[in-house]
């Protein structure tokens, strides 16, 4: 691998036996360069020095995907990395998290901020932040919304969930129809539960999951020049 090899910037990395350590060293198998992006330093480090010591090309950042001033630092750091001009080839935005909000009548406002914060202000300042690059290299983005977000679904105690997961939908659709001439692809895929290790302990076993191993097949699909006719998509998965 070199240093022209294309770059795939994977937010909210984070643990072990999570979705984000699969999609990584999916894509990194493909040849790309891996950026792994995570709130805690230690866990994007952790998963850039699990990719080196399988031979990949890896580097990892810490931010806070929700904080602007963050993310613009951020922009600018990975940039330096990234080629002049600066190009990446994906943005794959898995940064989020689930939370249950009880009764609308219930309700807090905090529960309601926390769901949008971590889940759509995160997909949209690394949109915005990234989409120069990205026009450079005419790449692909991944957003990750919920099976929660599709028509018919129960979203009954976990509105604020599900309605920050639709505005990923509705932001993904904005940026596939604004980039079109510019050569970016943006779709979503829309999962139900991913066998994932949180997951496992809050849910159980008999719970039918979504495997990590298929996610990744799905978001290496997405990110690779087989779908360059794909975009503006939403696609379920379990």
């Amino acid at each position: 691998m070199t240093q022209d090899s294309p770059i795939a910037v994977v937010t909210g990395i984070g643990r072990t036996g999570q979705t984000g350590e699969v999609i990584a060293r999916v894509l990194a198998e493909t040849g790309m360069r891996i950026v792994a992006i995570a709130r805690s330093g230690d866990e994007a480090k952790a998963r850039a020095d699990d990719l080196r010591a399988a031979g990949h090309d890896a580097q990892s950042f810490a931010c806070d995907l929700s904080d602007e001033s963050q993310v613009a630092n951020l922009a600018r750091d990975i940039a330096k990395i990234a080629g002049a001009p600066p190009r990446i080839a994906a943005l794959v935005n898995i940064a989020g998290g689930f939370g249950m909000s009880g009764p609308v009548a219930d309700s807090t406002f905090d529960v309601w901020h926390t769901q949008v914060s971590i889940n759509l202000i995160t997909a949209y300042l690394a949109t915005r932040a990234f989409l120069p690059m990205l026009r450079a290299a005419r790449g692909a983005i991944v957003y990750f919304s919920s099976a929660a977000a599709l028509p018919g679904a129960n979203v009954s105690r976990m509105w604020a969930y599900a309605a920050s997961k639709s505005g990923v939908i509705a932001l993904m659709r904005a940026v596939a129809e604004e980039e079109r001439t510019s050569g970016v692809r943006a779709n979503a895929l829309a999962p139900t539960a991913i066998r994932t290790e949180a997951n496992q302990s809050s849910m159980g076993d008999k719970t039918k999951y979504v495997e990590r191993e298929d996610v990744a097949a799905a978001v290496s699909w997405l990110c690779s020049d087989a779908s360059r006719a794909v975009t503006g998509q939403v696609i379920r998965l379990g």
